[in-house]
């Protein structure tokens, strides 16, 4: 394995970005023929610890996962705070947002990205784990995100 590569092959969630997270849900469920998911808001900022281009944000979003056979597909609807989410919606408009990797050692595998020359863009910690999506367009044309959870 190369020292900046990120460790792993499973790709655990593909993040669309939406601005009405209830009808994109409902779009979705009809799609796949299945219930629509409930949508819960990711943690304040004093659980969340959300920085958003090197600065501390009180961003939040309304998030929805879908539970496929390989992989989830999870629905992001930003609040108006500072965040990627937000950054992206109002730039690129509704769609893909980012590929989301299950990985171990978020700080080993950060330093390595990073000193591979990917931009960190926004990093935050949520219930049994934490998140860094890092600038992939420059070489893989994508938005990259590392997702650690805690092993109970």
């Amino acid at each position: 394995m190369e020292a900046h590569s990120i460790g792993t092959r499973r790709v655990a969630q593909i993040g669309i970005l939406v601005r009405d997270i209830e009808a994109a849900s409902a779009a979705w469920a009809k799609l796949l023929g299945c219930e629509v998911p409930p949508w819960h808001w990711t943690e304040p900022y004093d659980e969340a610890q959300t920085v958003y281009e090197g600065e501390p944000t009180p961003a939040r979003a309304k998030l929805a996962f879908f539970h496929l056979d390989n992989v989830d597909i999870e629905l992001i609807e930003p609040d108006e705070h500072p965040s990627t989410w937000r950054a992206w919606l109002d730039e690129h408009g509704e769609g893909v947002h980012h590929i989301a990797f299950e990985i171990e050692g978020m700080a080993a595998r950060s330093e390595a990205l990073s000193g591979a020359g990917w931009r960190l863009i926004q990093r935050g910690e949520y219930k049994g784990g934490r998140y860094a999506y890092f600038d992939g367009a420059p070489s893989v044309r994508a938005v990259i995100e590392l997702l650690e959870n805690d092993r109970r």
